[in-house]
């Protein structure tokens, strides 16, 4: 039976238009804005490191936030409020199969956009590899976690779709483009660092491009407490919260 949940929701994913546009294409075009206006040429603004070497792993953990905090808790509101989490107890398809191919799939568009970025990187901008691959993916996984079980939360915690989209929207605008997601936190007033240390994902963005450059490493065991700990406390919670009607 999972199988066929499964299968369902990938069909509904490629017809659902948002979450691929800004999982997918999104990333590119960022890329090749400021790829092609700074390229990848050492810069002070960043140790010395590739601007493009600097911000592609801050590009995936924005693919990371579009799933986490749009797609999947969008989705699950959708169900409830319709009240076919509901009606699927009477059928062999349980409600619990519905939100872990929506993880599953989610997942899959995050793994699928992350590799699209890399390959126009490395293709266009002559990306560099990584200096820790294998972090690179540990904290990858972490930071999807995290986002994921802020997502989960949102889906617990909102009783209609359109409470969940402006929860959902207060929680990815500011983390996108006050994290360094997007717009690098080099460039940003004192301030607005300030309240980027509030916002989980600044943490991933953090890891990864310790992770993928190699510089920046004393921030690395504070940024994995932090996303480990909203993995755990936000997952905790949305499973305490979570109706299925």
């Amino acid at each position: 039976m999972f199988g066929s949940v499964l299968a369902f929701e990938a069909r509904r994913m490629v017809r659902n238009f948002p979450p691929l546009f800004f999982g997918l294409a999104f990333p590119v075009m960022i890329l090749a804005v400021f790829g092609g206006i700074y390229g990848n040429e050492p810069s002070d603004l960043f140790d010395g490191v590739g601007t493009v070497d600097a911000s592609v792993p801050a590009y995936v953990a924005m693919v990371l936030a579009v799933a986490g905090l749009m797609s999947l808790p969008l989705g699950m509101v959708e169900y409830r409020s319709r009240g076919i989490l509901r009606r699927l107890r009477a059928t062999p398809a349980r409600p619990g199969a519905f939100l872990a191919a929506q993880v599953v799939v989610n997942g899959v568009v995050c793994l699928l956009g992350v590799g699209v970025l890399l390959t126009s990187a490395a293709t266009v901008f002559d990306l560099s590899a990584p200096r820790h691959p294998v972090a690179f993916a540990g904290t990858l996984l972490l930071t999807g976690a995290a986002m994921f079980s802020l997502g989960l939360l949102i889906a617990a915690v909102a009783r209609s779709e359109s409470t969940a989209v402006v929860i959902a929207n207060l929680a990815y605008f500011p983390m996108i483009f006050l994290t360094g997601a997007t717009v690098p936190l080099e460039i940003m007033p004192g301030w607005m660092r300030t309240v980027s240390d509030a916002l989980p994902l600044s943490y991933g963005v953090d890891a990864l491009r310790w992770a993928w450059s190699g510089h920046g490493g004393d921030q690395v065991p504070a940024a994995l407490a932090v996303l480990g700990g909203v993995t755990v406390a936000c997952s905790a919670a949305a499973a305490r919260l979570f109706r299925w009607e």
